[in-house]
């Protein structure tokens, strides 16, 4: 039987990936830039495949440092939350978190879950609000924590998590075929509605906006139904939708961003530690799509499936 990695060598190893080189990551583990290649080469040997690769003056990860990623978070999460479970001196408290009700569909389950199994005497208090309202809420002292989608104009976030921002219309309809596109957005104040607009006023696109909600509900529910077009994080696509692209006559749109807002609190520790989580579950969560289209930069964020043009969801 072979013997069991070496904890210290993997979170030396996602020190290396998180800050980007092997310097950064000596100080952030506190050990001398030789050591960290020390163990670096001894977590090759163990692995029986390079990790790093030369790419001119820096090191990038291989196929097979790439794969090792996501199972060193997976490792460290679970040893983090095994010291936590048995830790006397346990958090305890209430934590006020906001998040959009189209990420709390998707993520809330994984983050909840994970969360009070380490902490289980912190009490959640969770509100699904738009992000603009989540950030008023920050500025005003209700909310220790928001999950929101990340706006340049305001830098109000830290970016955990990027995906494709998609066309979407109903699989079983021609809704994109009209002469006048009926769209289904959030309020005018929406980054994701202004995204769209923009490209479809750049395309001189004949459109009308028949539904506004900041429900993703009612969003879905006006796409599935075939009465209007809209767009959605891929995270938000739900089984009979289909993704619309170029050849359909629809311009590509931005990544959402996701982030993370911190509001004044008294309990920093607690903040932190469901910070810590959600970050953690972010990069574990996959999307619920069966192929395979590229991935971000090692440094930023892991491999994620995309979301294709004329892609039907079939489910999660």
């Amino acid at each position: 039987m072979k013997a069991p990695l070496d904890l210290d060598q993997l979170q030396t190893f996602v020190s290396i990936v998180d800050t980007g080189s092997f310097t950064r990551a000596a100080e952030a583990v506190h050990r001398t830039q030789s050591a960290v290649s020390m163990q670096m080469r001894r977590l090759e040997e163990r692995i029986g495949k390079p990790l790093f690769e030369k790419d001119g003056r820096t090191n990038r990860l291989t196929e097979e440092g790439d794969r090792l990623l996501s199972y060193a978070r997976r490792l460290l999460f679970l040893n983090r939350e095994t010291l936590a479970a048995f830790d006397d001196r346990r958090l305890e408290g209430t934590i006020r978190i906001g998040t959009p009700d189209d990420y709390a569909d998707r993520f809330l389950p994984e983050i909840m879950a994970r969360f009070a199994r380490s902490n289980p005497r912190v009490e959640l208090t969770v509100i699904c609000e738009p992000t603009p309202g989540l950030v008023e809420h920050i500025k005003r002292g209700n909310l220790d924590l928001a999950l929101v989608t990340h706006n340049d104009a305001h830098g109000q976030s830290e970016v955990v998590r990027r995906e494709p921002l998609l066309w979407v219309t109903s699989a079983n309809h021609a809704t994109h075929e009209q002469e006048v596109l009926p769209m289904a957005f959030g309020r005018p104040n929406c980054i994701w509605r202004r995204a769209a607009v923009d490209v479809l006023d750049r395309q001189n696109r004949d459109y009308r906006i028949l539904f506004t909600s900041f429900s993703a509900t009612v969003i879905t529910a006006a796409v599935l139904s075939g009465l209007a077009i809209s767009v959605l994080p891929e995270c938000a696509l739900r089984p009979g939708m289909r993704v619309l692209g170029d050849a359909d006559g629809f311009g590509a749109l931005p990544d959402c961003r996701i982030g993370i807002m911190r509001g004044q609190t008294s309990r920093p520790e607690i903040v932190d530690a469901l910070a810590r989580h959600i970050s953690e579950s972010l990069d574990n969560i996959s999307v619920p799509l069966g192929e395979d289209t590229g991935s971000f930069d090692f440094a930023a964020f892991s491999k994620m499936k995309r979301g294709k043009p004329n892609q039907i969801v079939p489910g999660w």
